[in-house]
């Protein structure tokens, strides 16, 4: 731990500050104190630091307006809040404001000292430069995410938000949305990038052997168990642990993946010592859980632990205007990996792609454009090399598309505007996102008349 080491503490009752402070102090770590969220932002203008708890509900100024002010000042400072029983709402409120965590009253000295000094040892090796060099080293997984519609830019923003604080993320969605791309992504812009990610596919396991898998099992626990095994839990400590398909798990799961998130600590199968964890939780579902909840397959509270930041995936055929994007970017992909010189998409394959409904979503469009780029022999993607069910536009399809009805130089002109546009007409941005050269977006710019 570095020394010297700083943490600031807002909140009116002395007692309180002045406690934390001694025992804080007991570990070598000094406490900056003020009586309420506008002392507190004096503090930060003279003093910047990476700490801050806060009480909930004081005078002057309340925890959330200080935590919103102190985000402002400092974007990466890490916000705890102070709450009571009867503030928990609140304090899960403020977590969507960006707060780190919460601690309820009464305080605990262990608790508070560990909590701090596991938010010193991150901001000791996360900063800024280090978050530079991994966007740089392509790293950031949020750039893995192609996008362009309205729903998806909102998603976005959600992601850059909460990728910081601690706050547990539900993501829901049809199958093949990419679920797992947005748990990446927001582990990549987290404070714990560094650490492991690791994704449990829930559906994927027997119920039986579920538990064992996320918590572990000591030796002779069970008939098999012939050593000691770590659970995915222990081996995602200081990272992010992807619970994905959570809505399969059985109620017995549920039981101790509530335990776990509740006291941040988990139990081996067989086993009698609790251990600490450090997780961060992002889980996912295709299922309806609130109706599970409602017919009792799924717990209430569980639900809501998990349900914190809430990420709902629009599928692919609510998007269309990405069709383009992501058909291109597998394109690419596969044409480099399968060695393949393919320039594009003839007109009524193009067509056939946004047209088709998609039940799989994404996952189904690249799986799709990958089987036409291994099997096509031409210089461009023809329908014949599409295996779309059906094989031939439906014009009941046609109202959903932006691009029905147009050859294909109108779609590609509209596409260009659309992407300028996103972009309030940078054109080094319009054609990155494009996939292409800026020479080349400035020679079609100007063969449609546009430059």
């Amino acid at each position: 731990m570095k020394e010297k080491a700083r943490v600031l503490i807002v909140d009116d009752d002395s007692m309180i500050r002045d406690s934390m402070s001694s025992w804080l102090a007991e570990e070598g770590i000094e406490a900056l104190t003020a009586t309420n969220g506008r002392e507190g932002l004096e503090i930060l203008q003279e003093r910047p630091l990476d700490i801050a708890l806060t009480d909930l509900i004081m005078p002057v100024m309340d925890g959330i307006a200080f935590l919103q002010e102190a985000k402002k000042l400092n974007p990466s400072i890490s916000v705890v809040m102070i709450t009571g029983n009867a503030s928990i709402q609140s304090a899960i409120a403020a977590i969507r404001e960006g707060a780190y965590d919460y601690v309820e009253k009464p305080l605990v000295p262990e608790k508070i000292i560990r909590l701090v000094e596991n938010l010193l040892n991150h901001h000791q090796v996360i900063d800024e430069n280090l978050m530079l060099r991994k966007a740089l080293k392509g790293k950031n997984k949020l750039e893995d995410l192609i996008y362009k519609s309205d729903s998806m830019s909102r998603i976005v923003k959600t992601i850059r938000a909460v990728a910081p604080s601690k706050a547990t993320i539900l993501i829901l969605g049809e199958s093949g949305t990419g679920k797992d791309l947005v748990a990446r992504a927001i582990h990549s812009l987290s404070p714990w990038a560094d650490g492991p990610f690791i994704a449990v596919a829930c559906a994927a396991l027997p119920s039986s052997l579920l538990e064992t898998e996320l918590f572990g099992h000591e030796k002779g626990s069970f008939t098999g168990a012939v050593e000691r095994r770590q659970g995915r839990f222990e081996v995602a400590d200081g990272g992010t642990l992807f619970l994905d398909e959570i809505g399969d798990i059985n109620e017995q799961t549920q039981l101790g993946l509530l335990r776990a998130i509740e006291q941040k600590e988990i139990t081996r199968v067989g086993g009698e010592s609790p251990i600490t964890v450090d997780v961060r939780i992002i889980a996912a579902t295709n299922r309806d859980l609130p109706a599970m909840v409602q017919d009792g397959r799924f717990r209430e509270d569980l639900y809501y632990r998990l349900n914190v930041v809430t990420l709902n995936l629009p599928p692919l055929r609510e998007r269309r205007e990405e069709i383009f994007l992501l058909a291109e970017s597998f394109l690419r992909r596969y044409g480099s990996l399968y060695d393949k010189q393919i320039q594009g998409f003839s007109h009524e394959a193009f067509r056939l792609l946004l047209q088709y409904e998609y039940p799989g979503n994404v996952r189904e469009l690249e799986h799709m454009i990958e089987r036409a780029t291994l099997l096509s022999t031409g210089s461009n993607i023809e329908k014949e090399d599409l295996a779309i069910p059906g094989g031939t536009p439906q014009d009941s399809h046609e109202a959903g598309s932006p691009f029905m009805g147009m050859d294909l130089k109108e779609m590609e002109k509209l596409h260009i505007l659309k992407t300028l546009e996103m972009v309030d007409g940078n054109r080094s941005k319009a054609a990155k996102i494009l996939g292409i050269e800026r020479t080349t977006l400035y020679n079609k710019l100007k063969a449609y008349g546009l430059s």
